[in-house]
Protein backbone atom coordinates (compact mmCIF):
# COMPACT_ATOMS: atom_id res chain seq x y z
CA UNK A 1 0.00 0.00 0.00
CA UNK A 2 1.69 3.66 -0.98
CA UNK A 3 2.63 5.92 1.94
CA UNK A 4 -0.56 8.68 0.47
CA UNK A 5 -3.09 5.83 0.19
CA UNK A 6 -2.03 5.21 4.26
CA UNK A 7 -2.04 8.75 5.10
CA UNK A 8 -5.74 9.06 3.16
CA UNK A 9 -7.51 6.05 5.57
CA UNK A 10 -5.78 7.47 8.62
CA UNK A 11 -7.49 10.85 7.87
CA UNK A 12 -10.54 9.16 7.07
CA UNK A 13 -10.84 7.25 10.47
CA UNK A 14 -9.90 11.03 12.43
CA UNK A 15 -13.05 12.34 10.39
CA UNK A 16 -15.56 10.77 12.31
CA UNK A 17 -14.15 12.47 15.44
CA UNK A 18 -13.34 15.87 14.06
CA UNK A 19 -16.86 16.14 12.72
CA UNK A 20 -18.38 15.43 16.35
CA UNK A 21 -17.06 18.96 17.11
CA UNK A 22 -18.64 22.38 16.43
CA UNK A 23 -17.98 23.72 13.07
CA UNK A 24 -14.35 24.63 12.90
CA UNK A 25 -13.21 27.72 10.50
CA UNK A 26 -9.93 29.38 8.99
CA UNK A 27 -10.03 32.99 8.89
CA UNK A 28 -13.61 32.79 8.27
CA UNK A 29 -13.45 31.36 4.57
CA UNK A 30 -13.32 27.48 4.79
CA UNK A 31 -16.56 25.75 4.54
CA UNK A 32 -18.15 23.28 7.26
CA UNK A 33 -18.92 19.78 7.39
CA UNK A 34 -17.32 16.81 5.61
CA UNK A 35 -17.37 19.05 2.08
CA UNK A 36 -14.41 20.90 4.10
CA UNK A 37 -11.97 17.81 5.01
CA UNK A 38 -12.06 16.42 1.23
CA UNK A 39 -11.61 19.19 -0.71
CA UNK A 40 -7.74 19.34 1.08
CA UNK A 41 -7.25 15.78 1.20
CA UNK A 42 -5.84 15.15 -1.41
CA UNK A 43 -3.26 18.10 -0.58
CA UNK A 44 -2.81 16.45 2.94
CA UNK A 45 -1.67 13.21 1.37
CA UNK A 46 0.56 14.93 -1.79
CA UNK A 47 1.76 16.88 0.73
CA UNK A 48 2.78 13.79 3.18
CA UNK A 49 4.50 12.29 0.46
CA UNK A 50 6.11 15.05 -0.33
CA UNK A 51 7.48 14.81 3.01
CA UNK A 52 8.53 10.98 2.79
CA UNK A 53 10.47 11.27 -0.69
CA UNK A 54 12.49 14.06 1.09
CA UNK A 55 12.99 11.84 4.37
CA UNK A 56 14.49 8.93 2.10
CA UNK A 57 16.60 11.61 -0.15
CA UNK A 58 18.14 12.91 3.80
CA UNK A 59 18.96 9.19 4.61
CA UNK A 60 19.77 8.03 1.39
CA UNK A 61 22.96 6.44 2.63
CA UNK A 62 22.31 6.31 6.38
CA UNK A 63 21.89 3.06 8.30
CA UNK A 64 17.99 4.10 8.61
CA UNK A 65 17.11 5.31 4.90
CA UNK A 66 13.19 6.11 5.96
CA UNK A 67 11.27 3.11 5.45
CA UNK A 68 8.16 2.57 3.85
CA UNK A 69 6.92 1.87 7.36
CA UNK A 70 8.33 5.17 8.83
CA UNK A 71 5.22 7.35 8.86
CA UNK A 72 3.17 4.55 9.51
CA UNK A 73 4.65 3.28 12.36
CA UNK A 74 5.37 6.78 13.89
CA UNK A 75 1.67 7.02 14.59
CA UNK A 76 0.90 3.38 15.20
CA UNK A 77 -1.09 3.05 18.22
CA UNK A 78 0.64 0.10 19.61
CA UNK A 79 4.27 1.07 18.12
CA UNK A 80 4.68 4.73 19.04
CA UNK A 81 8.36 4.97 19.26
CA UNK A 82 9.81 8.29 20.45
CA UNK A 83 13.11 8.17 19.04
CA UNK A 84 15.45 10.98 16.85
CA UNK A 85 14.27 9.42 13.44
CA UNK A 86 10.17 9.43 14.25
CA UNK A 87 10.56 12.99 15.39
CA UNK A 88 12.59 13.98 12.29
CA UNK A 89 9.58 12.04 10.59
CA UNK A 90 6.96 14.25 12.43
CA UNK A 91 8.53 17.33 11.23
CA UNK A 92 9.18 16.46 7.63
CA UNK A 93 5.89 14.88 7.19
CA UNK A 94 3.93 18.50 9.10
CA UNK A 95 6.06 20.48 6.45
CA UNK A 96 5.06 18.68 3.81
CA UNK A 97 1.58 18.87 4.52
CA UNK A 98 1.80 22.58 4.55
CA UNK A 99 4.41 23.03 1.86
CA UNK A 100 2.11 21.49 -0.34
CA UNK A 101 -1.65 23.39 1.15
CA UNK A 102 0.10 26.63 0.86
CA UNK A 103 1.44 26.10 -2.40
CA UNK A 104 -1.74 24.50 -3.71
CA UNK A 105 -3.74 27.75 -2.47
CA UNK A 106 -0.74 30.25 -3.84
CA UNK A 107 -2.21 28.71 -7.24
CA UNK A 108 -5.95 29.21 -6.78
CA UNK A 109 -6.76 25.62 -6.35
CA UNK A 110 -8.94 26.48 -3.48
CA UNK A 111 -11.83 28.86 -3.60
CA UNK A 112 -11.94 31.98 -1.45
CA UNK A 113 -7.75 30.74 -0.41
CA UNK A 114 -5.73 32.86 -2.47
CA UNK A 115 -2.55 35.64 -1.81
CA UNK A 116 -1.56 36.74 1.71
CA UNK A 117 -1.80 40.41 1.23
CA UNK A 118 -1.60 41.63 4.85
CA UNK A 119 1.42 43.45 4.58
CA UNK A 120 0.69 45.18 1.43
CA UNK A 121 1.76 49.04 1.79
CA UNK A 122 3.85 48.72 4.41
CA UNK A 123 7.31 49.96 4.44
CA UNK A 124 9.54 46.85 4.99
CA UNK A 125 13.00 48.34 5.24
CA UNK A 126 14.64 51.04 3.66
CA UNK A 127 14.34 51.59 -0.24
CA UNK A 128 11.26 48.78 0.04
CA UNK A 129 7.55 48.23 0.56
CA UNK A 130 5.41 45.37 1.18
CA UNK A 131 3.23 44.24 -1.84
CA UNK A 132 2.87 41.25 -4.41
CA UNK A 133 1.50 37.98 -3.71
CA UNK A 134 3.24 36.47 -0.77
CA UNK A 135 2.65 32.86 -0.09
CA UNK A 136 -0.61 32.61 2.31
CA UNK A 137 1.71 29.92 4.89
CA UNK A 138 -1.00 30.69 7.86
CA UNK A 139 -3.53 28.93 5.53
CA UNK A 140 -1.65 26.41 4.99
CA UNK A 141 -0.23 26.13 8.92
CA UNK A 142 -3.50 26.25 10.22
CA UNK A 143 -4.94 23.34 7.99
CA UNK A 144 -2.00 21.70 8.28
CA UNK A 145 -2.63 21.39 12.17
CA UNK A 146 -5.87 20.54 12.01
CA UNK A 147 -4.99 17.71 10.04
CA UNK A 148 -1.47 16.32 10.96
CA UNK A 149 -2.26 16.89 14.74
CA UNK A 150 -5.26 15.33 14.75
CA UNK A 151 -3.62 11.91 14.21
CA UNK A 152 -2.32 11.93 17.19
CA UNK A 153 -4.78 10.46 19.26
CA UNK A 154 -2.92 10.09 22.28
CA UNK A 155 -2.67 12.20 25.37
CA UNK A 156 0.84 10.83 27.53
CA UNK A 157 4.99 11.87 27.01
CA UNK A 158 5.48 10.60 23.89
CA UNK A 159 2.14 12.86 22.75
CA UNK A 160 3.28 15.69 23.37
CA UNK A 161 6.53 14.62 21.74
CA UNK A 162 4.84 14.10 18.36
CA UNK A 163 3.08 17.29 18.30
CA UNK A 164 5.91 19.51 19.63
CA UNK A 165 7.79 17.96 16.81
CA UNK A 166 4.92 17.92 14.12
CA UNK A 167 4.83 22.43 15.06
CA UNK A 168 8.72 22.55 14.52
CA UNK A 169 8.27 21.20 10.95
CA UNK A 170 5.67 23.80 10.70
CA UNK A 171 7.82 26.80 12.20
CA UNK A 172 11.05 25.43 9.86
CA UNK A 173 8.81 25.83 6.97
CA UNK A 174 8.01 29.89 7.64
CA UNK A 175 11.35 30.56 8.80
CA UNK A 176 13.07 29.51 5.49
CA UNK A 177 10.79 31.20 3.86
CA UNK A 178 12.60 33.81 0.90
CA UNK A 179 12.10 37.65 0.12
CA UNK A 180 11.78 38.63 -3.63
CA UNK A 181 11.48 41.93 -4.92
CA UNK A 182 10.70 43.80 -8.24
CA UNK A 183 12.01 47.09 -8.78
CA UNK A 184 10.37 50.27 -9.47
CA UNK A 185 11.75 53.24 -11.07
CA UNK A 186 12.66 55.72 -14.15
CA UNK A 187 14.24 53.51 -16.48
CA UNK A 188 14.71 51.03 -14.46
CA UNK A 189 16.29 53.18 -11.29
CA UNK A 190 15.13 50.65 -9.13
CA UNK A 191 14.58 53.57 -6.73
CA UNK A 192 12.01 51.63 -4.64
CA UNK A 193 11.13 47.92 -4.83
CA UNK A 194 7.92 46.17 -4.12
CA UNK A 195 8.67 42.54 -2.24
CA UNK A 196 6.61 39.97 -0.66
CA UNK A 197 7.64 36.09 0.54
CA UNK A 198 7.33 33.03 -1.23
CA UNK A 199 8.18 29.61 -0.03
CA UNK A 200 11.45 28.40 -0.14
CA UNK A 201 12.49 24.70 -2.15
CA UNK A 202 11.21 22.28 -0.14
CA UNK A 203 14.68 20.90 -0.53
CA UNK A 204 15.86 23.33 1.59
CA UNK A 205 13.61 23.00 4.46
CA UNK A 206 14.45 19.28 4.24
CA UNK A 207 17.74 20.36 4.39
CA UNK A 208 16.97 22.41 7.97
CA UNK A 209 15.11 19.76 9.31
CA UNK A 210 18.26 17.63 8.60
CA UNK A 211 19.74 19.78 10.94
CA UNK A 212 17.81 20.01 13.25
CA UNK A 213 17.96 16.28 13.38
CA UNK A 214 21.50 16.60 14.16
CA UNK A 215 21.25 18.43 16.95
CA UNK A 216 17.58 17.24 18.41
CA UNK A 217 17.93 16.98 22.03
CA UNK A 218 16.65 13.38 24.03
CA UNK A 219 14.63 14.53 27.14
CA UNK A 220 15.88 12.64 30.05
CA UNK A 221 12.88 12.24 32.73
CA UNK A 222 11.83 10.54 35.31
CA UNK A 223 10.66 6.58 34.71
CA UNK A 224 8.61 6.04 37.58
CA UNK A 225 6.37 9.75 36.37
CA UNK A 226 6.82 8.75 32.68
CA UNK A 227 4.92 5.22 33.56
CA UNK A 228 2.17 7.31 35.14
CA UNK A 229 0.64 7.69 31.86
CA UNK A 230 -2.00 10.45 31.76
CA UNK A 231 -1.77 11.11 35.21
CA UNK A 232 -1.04 15.12 36.77
CA UNK A 233 1.91 13.55 37.77
CA UNK A 234 3.53 12.52 34.62
CA UNK A 235 1.96 15.97 33.01
CA UNK A 236 3.65 17.69 35.62
CA UNK A 237 6.92 16.14 34.96
CA UNK A 238 6.45 16.62 30.84
CA UNK A 239 5.73 20.05 31.42
CA UNK A 240 8.77 20.69 33.64
CA UNK A 241 11.38 19.14 30.76
CA UNK A 242 9.15 20.87 27.97
CA UNK A 243 9.93 24.85 29.10
CA UNK A 244 13.56 23.96 28.97
CA UNK A 245 13.37 22.75 25.08
CA UNK A 246 12.95 25.51 22.68
CA UNK A 247 10.42 25.93 19.94
CA UNK A 248 12.24 25.22 16.92
CA UNK A 249 14.38 21.91 18.63
CA UNK A 250 13.44 18.55 17.51
CA UNK A 251 13.18 16.48 21.04
CA UNK A 252 12.84 12.40 21.21
CA UNK A 253 12.58 10.42 24.28
CA UNK A 254 14.04 6.94 23.03
CA UNK A 255 17.48 5.65 22.13
CA UNK A 256 17.78 4.36 18.19
CA UNK A 257 17.65 0.87 17.57
CA UNK A 258 20.74 -1.05 15.82
CA UNK A 259 19.23 -0.33 12.14
CA UNK A 260 22.50 -2.66 10.99
CA UNK A 261 20.00 -5.50 11.96
CA UNK A 262 16.79 -6.41 10.80
CA UNK A 263 13.81 -6.26 12.89
CA UNK A 264 10.79 -6.82 10.91
CA UNK A 265 8.15 -5.89 13.97
CA UNK A 266 9.81 -2.42 13.96
CA UNK A 267 9.83 -2.33 10.22
CA UNK A 268 13.45 -1.87 10.21
CA UNK A 269 15.53 -3.93 7.16
CA UNK A 270 18.75 -4.00 8.26
CA UNK A 271 21.72 -2.81 5.90
CA UNK A 272 22.60 -6.10 4.16
CA UNK A 273 21.53 -6.25 0.26
CA UNK A 274 21.74 -1.87 0.91
CA UNK A 275 23.50 -0.43 -2.29
CA UNK A 276 27.01 2.16 -0.92
CA UNK A 277 29.23 4.04 -2.80
CA UNK A 278 32.31 3.50 -3.32
CA UNK A 279 33.71 6.00 -5.19
CA UNK A 280 32.89 8.73 -8.23
CA UNK A 281 32.69 12.26 -8.71
CA UNK A 282 31.18 15.36 -6.98
CA UNK A 283 30.41 12.62 -4.00
CA UNK A 284 30.48 14.01 -0.41
CA UNK A 285 32.56 12.99 2.16
CA UNK A 286 29.56 11.32 3.46
CA UNK A 287 28.85 9.40 0.58
CA UNK A 288 31.93 8.50 0.07
CA UNK A 289 32.00 6.64 3.71
CA UNK A 290 28.87 5.20 2.92
CA UNK A 291 29.87 1.41 2.45
CA UNK A 292 31.95 1.46 5.37
CA UNK A 293 29.12 2.86 7.44
CA UNK A 294 26.62 0.32 6.22
CA UNK A 295 28.72 -2.57 5.10
CA UNK A 296 31.63 -3.21 7.22
CA UNK A 297 30.69 -0.92 11.00
CA UNK A 298 27.51 -3.38 10.48
CA UNK A 299 29.74 -6.92 10.38
CA UNK A 300 29.21 -6.78 6.54
CA UNK A 301 31.59 -7.01 3.60
CA UNK A 302 31.55 -4.82 -0.08
CA UNK A 303 30.78 -6.75 -2.67
CA UNK A 304 31.02 -5.33 -6.52
CA UNK A 305 28.91 -6.09 -8.65
CA UNK A 306 28.71 -5.49 -12.59
CA UNK A 307 25.34 -4.20 -14.24
CA UNK A 308 24.68 -3.74 -17.81
CA UNK A 309 23.11 -0.39 -18.52
CA UNK A 310 21.10 0.32 -21.56
CA UNK A 311 20.63 4.22 -22.27
CA UNK A 312 20.42 6.67 -25.77
CA UNK A 313 23.39 7.84 -27.27
CA UNK A 314 24.91 9.19 -30.44
CA UNK A 315 21.56 11.36 -30.63
CA UNK A 316 21.13 13.64 -34.05
CA UNK A 317 18.82 15.85 -35.22
CA UNK A 318 16.84 15.06 -38.64
CA UNK A 319 15.64 17.48 -40.48
CA UNK A 320 12.53 18.59 -39.87
CA UNK A 321 11.96 17.39 -36.60
CA UNK A 322 13.17 14.25 -35.08
CA UNK A 323 16.14 13.23 -33.21
CA UNK A 324 17.15 9.57 -33.79
CA UNK A 325 19.41 8.10 -30.91
CA UNK A 326 21.38 4.41 -30.75
CA UNK A 327 20.97 2.42 -27.87
CA UNK A 328 24.10 1.90 -26.18
CA UNK A 329 25.07 -0.71 -23.42
CA UNK A 330 27.92 -0.07 -20.57
CA UNK A 331 28.82 -1.99 -17.80
CA UNK A 332 28.32 -0.09 -14.39
CA UNK A 333 29.82 -1.23 -10.82
CA UNK A 334 27.56 -1.10 -7.92
CA UNK A 335 27.98 -2.25 -4.45
CA UNK A 336 26.40 -3.97 -2.23
CA UNK A 337 26.76 -4.88 1.71
CA UNK A 338 26.64 -8.78 1.71
CA UNK A 339 27.21 -11.29 4.33
CA UNK A 340 30.70 -11.98 5.11
CA UNK A 341 31.49 -15.77 5.24
CA UNK A 342 30.44 -18.48 8.10
CA UNK A 343 34.68 -18.10 9.22
CA UNK A 344 33.86 -14.23 9.84
CA UNK A 345 33.98 -13.30 13.60
CA UNK A 346 30.47 -12.23 15.55
CA UNK A 347 30.15 -8.35 14.09
CA UNK A 348 28.23 -7.48 17.13
CA UNK A 349 30.94 -6.04 18.84
CA UNK A 350 31.35 -3.77 16.13
CA UNK A 351 28.18 -2.10 15.95
CA UNK A 352 27.30 1.16 16.84
CA UNK A 353 24.79 2.20 18.80
CA UNK A 354 22.72 5.03 19.69
CA UNK A 355 23.05 8.35 16.99
CA UNK A 356 25.36 6.88 14.93
CA UNK A 357 23.38 6.08 11.77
Amino acid sequence: MKRSTLLILSITGVYSAILHTAAWSVNNFLMTGPKAYLTFSSSVAAGAHSGMEECKFQFGWERWNCPESALQLSTHNRLRSATRETSFVHAISSAGVMYTLTRNCSLGDFESCGCDDSRNGRVGGRGWVWGGCSDNVEFGEKVSKLFVDALETGHDTRALINLHNNEVGRLVMKDTMKRACKCHGVSGSCSIQTCWLQLAEFREVGNYLKIKYDQAQKLEMDKRRLRAGNSADSRGATAETFHHIHATELVFLEDSPDYCTRNASLGHHGTEGRECLQGGRNLSQWEKRSCRRLCTECGLRVEERRTEVVASCNCKFHWCCTVRCEQCRTLVAKHFCTRRDSAAPNHSRQRSRGHRR
